[in-house]
């Protein structure tokens, strides 16, 4: 039997804090795994190569779980697709830091991407929800308390290393964190299923979806230059020293999340096309900044604009999906996280070519350019 909720009960406090605390959730148990990698590279002997191809296994296991996650929240809910994806992650997390060989690493890499990639998708099945619901943009907040997640996981695992606690236990500090606040607001997670119960396992992206989709990949791109790149191109090209190399994936992220935190007063005051159109501009200038002023203070101010321009786009792109008409929204949703997910894979291989064939700056120009798309595109997408 489908259980129904009604519009308050979608929009009601309890709601939207057990909404945020699911992405700070997924935010802190992803990034948790961070400062454990040079951990299990030592452990496990592995070179540079083998690790990067381990490493493959966590996003091929969050792209197999995505189509999945969309039509079995239809027939089950948001609330259990959550719940056992946050299970799965503090299963997981604890195998990251045991595994005696490289094939146990893999798998356990490829079950964490499951947990993430089911709940990815579900969160924001969710979070659509409530904000069409309020009437009002909410989904730029959502994603900031996914960024607060991505910067406490990380810290608190890389401040309790410093500390002196082993991994083992640093992680079993983060597991009963997740599972505090998962007890706390699992009683208010949408439970009620979507019209569409006998939804498909896959569909295919197609119309407005499948043009979101691929302008979601050059934004998640655009995320994975900044997180693989933006050291290199500040020590080789800017000749800072490799030790503040972090400093300009930092800053990017800092001014991520402040974007995403005032992201929905921004898109409720000047709309939709203006913030899309706002925001790549910002983030294509972010970048000509960084490749044309041979200064390493304004590249770090140029990475910082790029974080500013790009924080509310892929959330705003997310909201578009959950109100178009062409497909199921769970199901567009499920589909443009795959196309976009793709970006964060692909992405960074494909500048590394382009770099390799003529230069970062090169690189870095293509991904500025392919920001001018998105904006090109802002008025076909938000009408």
């Amino acid at each position: 039997m489908t259980t129904t909720f009604t519009t308050e009960q979608h929009t009601a406090r309890p709601v939207r804090i057990a909404t945020r605390a699911v992405f700070f959730i997924t935010g802190f148990g992803m990034s948790a795994w961070a400062p454990l990698v040079p951990f299990a590279q030592l452990r496990l002997q592995l070179n540079d190569a083998s690790l990067g191809l381990l490493l493959l296994c966590l996003g091929i296991g969050s792209l197999l779980a995505m189509p999945l996650a969309a039509p079995m929240a239809s027939r089950l809910g948001c609330k259990p697709v959550i719940i056992g994806g946050a299970l799965l992650l503090c299963l997981t997390l604890p195998a990251l830091v045991l595994t005696q060989s490289g094939w146990s690493l893999g798998l356990a890499l490829l079950l964490f991407g499951i947990g993430l990639g089911a709940i990815d998708i579900t969160m924001n099945i969710q979070a659509v929800t409530v904000e069409k619901a309020s009437g009002r943009a909410m989904m730029s907040g959502f994603h900031g308390f996914f960024s607060i997640g991505g910067i406490a996981g990380a810290g608190l695992v890389s401040i309790l290393l410093w500390l002196g606690l082993d991994p083992l236990w640093s992680i079993i500090v983060v597991d009963g964190i997740v599972l505090v606040l998962l007890l706390l607001n699992a009683g208010n997670l949408l439970s009620d299923r979507p019209k569409n119960d006998g939804a498909p396992l896959f569909v295919r992206p197609r119309g407005k979806v499948m043009f979101i989709g691929l302008l979601c990949f050059i934004l998640f791109l655009t995320e994975g230059a900044m997180l693989d790149w933006s050291a290199l191109f500040l020590t080789v090209e800017r000749g800072l020293d490799s030790s503040k190399g972090g400093l300009g994936y930092a800053l990017f992220s800092i001014a991520m999340t402040v974007g995403r935190l005032n992201g929905d007063r921004l898109i409720n005051a000047i709309g939709r096309y203006s913030t899309l159109l706002a925001g790549s501009l910002c983030a294509s200038a972010g970048l000509a900044v960084a490749i044309f002023v041979n200064q390493p203070l304004f590249t770090l101010m140029g990475f910082m604009l790029v974080g500013i321009g790009a924080s509310n786009l892929v959330p705003l792109l997310f909201s578009v999906a959950g109100n178009q008409t062409d497909m199921p929204p769970n199901l567009a949703l499920a589909a443009i996280s795959g196309v976009g997910y793709a970006g964060i894979l692909a992405g960074p291989a494909l500048i590394g070519f382009i770099a390799h064939l003529t230069s970062l700056y090169v690189a870095f120009g293509c991904v500025a350019l392919l920001l001018l798309l998105v904006t090109l595109s802002a008025r076909r997408v938000t009408r």
